[in-house]
């Protein structure tokens, strides 16, 4: 290992180890610094697993974007590295007349993102799909699929190896030290590196804190029980969006095992502890759009933590925040990366790569 490398990418989650993968891919000298000892071991592993269409964010935001790229950079990959996943599609489902309208939007919204296959079906057409979901109809999203998100990791991960980079684990990052060359201290070493790509996910925002514009760290957790028994549906079904999220939803992975989840409950800090107290609310959410709910059968699963950029409330969008941001020649902080994060994930390394230069072969430039 030099004493300077091209770029240091701190925290390999998935959008970590996209980035990192990214920039090795194009020739790009690449550490990635792991404060765990394995890949991915928090939002990246504690999500619904959903590659999302691109419907509900504003457009012309990050997250739109971002997602509708990252989507069809996902699915390429997947092909291409032999990652599991299926395009099972949703159904966005209208309980009652009232949130017709909303689904509608919806599909209004997609479109304006450039998301154009989804389609109203009606209650007959949501019974034939989906015979336990009642609902005046839903929105139908064929492109929305599942992955195997582990998998998906090592593929990048894998990619990151073959092209010389290195993965350090059980590497926390202690400070980041501005300067003509960056320096990268963690408790058994310091590394000097001409750009440094902060994708820590949970605590992106701590490790930005001595750049200007850093925002403050919110966390809303959200929590997962599984189905026992048989399953009752055969692709993801979701309700209308609520604050901080998108709903109780019907989740599958890929050997049809359900999931309900997740809900918001805003926290201080992080704690991934399961709290079972609100049942009651998370069966009632469910019972909205699956009234055949058998309780006995609903069994905690587990948590995630979404890395909130703003309180409850207030929706934010992806940060990606340079060096023409906070002046800090060679930082790169990725902020907010909450869902569709993962769906965004090859995007997201797109973006950086265009941003240091290196997609342009500037590589050691600090743009």
């Amino acid at each position: 290992m030099t004493d300077v490398v091209d770029c240091i990418v701190v925290g390999a989650g998935v959008v970590g180890l996209a980035v990192a993968a990214r920039l090795a891919a194009e020739g790009v000298e690449v550490v990635v610094l792991e404060r765990h000892g394995l890949i991915g071991s928090e939002t990246s592993s504690r999500n619904s697993e959903v590659i999302h269409a691109g419907i509900y964010y504003p457009t012309g935001s990050a997250k739109a974007r971002l997602c509708v790229r990252g989507k069809q950079l996902l699915y390429e990959h997947c092909a291409k590295y032999a990652v599991p996943f299926r395009r099972c599609g949703k159904v966005i489902v209208a309980t009652s007349e009232a949130q017709r309208p909303v689904v509608d939007g919806y599909i209004e919204q997609a479109r304006r993102n450039g998301v154009t296959d989804l389609s109203w079906i009606d209650r007959g057409q949501l019974h034939e799909l989906e015979p336990e979901v009642l609902g005046v109809g839903a929105a139908l999203s064929p492109s929305t699929g599942i992955i195997d998100s582990h998998a998906y990791m090592l593929s990048l991960q894998g990619m990151l190896e073959a092209n010389g980079g290195l993965l350090a684990l059980n590497s926390p990052v202690t400070q980041i030290e501005a300067g003509p060359t960056l320096m990268v201290h963690t408790p058994q070493m310091s590394l000097g590196a001409r750009w440094v790509i902060n994708a820590g996910g949970l605590s992106a925002p701590e490790l930005a804190a001595n750049v200007p514009g850093a925002p403050q760290a919110y966390y809303a957790i959200g929590h997962y029980y599984t189905y026992s028994g048989a399953q009752p549906f055969g692709r993801l079904v979701y309700p209308t969006a609520q604050d901080g999220g998108l709903g109780v939803h019907v989740t599958l992975d890929l050997g049809g095992q359900v999931k309900f989840g997740p809900d918001v409950r805003w926290i201080d800090s992080v704690d991934y502890t399961f709290d079972d107290s609100r049942r009651p609310e998370f069966v009632e959410a469910i019972k909205a759009y699956y009234p055949g709910l058998d309780e006995e059968r609903l069994q905690p699963g587990y948590t995630g933590i979404r890395p909130k950029i703003a309180p409850a409330g207030v929706a934010a969008d992806f940060v990606i925040q340079t060096p023409a941001d906070h002046g800090v020649a060679g930082r790169i902080n990725l902020l907010g990366i909450e869902s569709p994060g993962l769906t965004s994930s090859l995007a997201i390394a797109e973006a950086v790569s265009e941003i240091t230069g290196y997609s342009a072969g500037k590589v050691g430039t600090l743009g």
